[in-house]
């Protein structure tokens, strides 16, 4: 009979050795399953915060849109408002004069059936009526037409101030929902910036400086002279050169860039909107070529910024809050055209 050997057993010193490899393998197939992702770099941390910061301005300027018609219409509703008490004191004393008519009436004997209106339950709609009475006299009629036609007067006032009423209700719904999303977005970038060592932070801070002199040193701003308000808004807003980016501020100390156009030219005494979207149809649109320091500059498709030209293809504006008011190429933005002021 052939004889049957049993396989060779594993020694306890090879055993060890395989169960160390294999737990080794799980270890760090572990490890690199639960490894963290890699940092971005600080280039990447850039885009991705320049991104956000637009974003925000975005949600700013709209922000700044509903904040000026929340303005417009709490005049607007204030001015109504006061139009229907003056008209309502008037009403009361119309009704007056023809309840004087029908007292006079009835001392002298009885009232007549048209001034009967002062007592009945509904004497608005008895108006109508007493109206097309023939035996009104002339002064009684006068009487009853001015009546109707302050209470028509008073009820198309009352309805416009409800319609302006819920409009502001809506505005400030939206401020409140623009403010919040701007809000975020600025905390997201301050969030990733965050990630960055002091370090890069520094050598960040420092490539931006020399890509756009924000002290306004070595700028190159060429020979062209601005003149009229344009030049001494745009003197106005070098002065503010290092002032902080603070969306919605609108100046002494801090602005937001259509915020910074405004104020600039306010120094000039001349009135311009508050937002970019209203400022590109406060002038005459004009090209590249045309432009001239201090004509308004506009970027980004949706219009959502805004600078003034300072000469030498250089935009002088209130950029975003890492940079503050600064001078910047204008070939770091797309540029859209440019507003002539005056």
């Amino acid at each position: 009979m052939a004889s049957h050997r049993r396989p060779k057993q594993p020694t306890r010193a090879r055993v060890t050795v395989l169960t160390s490899v294999a737990a080794a393998a799980v270890a760090l197939t572990a490890q690199s399953a639960s490894a963290a992702p890699a940092k971005p770099s600080k280039d990447e941390v850039k885009s991705q915060v320049d991104a956000l910061y637009e974003e925000a301005e975005q949600a700013t300027e709209k922000f700044n849109g509903a904040k000026e018609r929340q303005a417009t219409l709490e005049k607007e509703i204030g001015q109504i408002q006061d139009q229907v008490a003056r008209g309502q004191s008037e009403l009361n004393e119309l009704r007056s004069v023809l309840g004087s008519m029908a007292s006079a009436q009835y001392r002298n004997g009885g009232i007549d059936p048209s001034l009967a209106l002062l007592l009945s339950e509904d004497p608005d709609s008895y108006l109508d009526k007493a109206s097309s009475l023939e035996h009104l006299s002339g002064k009684q009629v006068e009487a009853v037409q001015k009546i109707q036609a302050k209470q028509r007067t008073l009820a198309q006032q009352r309805q416009e101030a409800s319609g302006k009423l819920a409009d502001l209700d809506a505005t400030r719904k939206e401020l409140a929902e623009k403010k919040k999303v701007s809000s975020e977005k600025l905390a997201a970038a301050q969030a990733i910036l965050n990630t960055l060592t002091a370090q890069e932070r520094a050598a960040l801070k420092d490539e931006e400086t020399r890509a756009s002199r924000a002290d306004g040193q070595r700028v190159d701003l060429g020979d062209v002279k601005g003149s009229g308000r344009a030049a001494e808004a745009l003197a106005a807003a070098k002065t503010k050169v290092g002032s902080a980016y603070i969306s919605g501020h609108e100046g002494p100390n801090s602005f937001d860039c259509s915020g910074l156009t405004q104020w600039a030219y306010k120094q000039a005494n001349v009135s311009i909107s508050r937002v970019t979207y209203t400022q590109a149809n406060d002038g005459t649109r004009i090209s590249r070529s045309q432009l001239q320091p201090g004509d308004l500059v506009f970027f980004y498709g949706d219009l959502h910024h805004v600078g003034l030209y300072a000469g030498n293809n250089m935009t002088l504006h209130a950029s975003n809050p890492r940079g503050g008011v600064k001078y910047e190429s204008m070939d770091n933005m797309p540029f859209q055209f440019g507003v002539r002021i005056g």
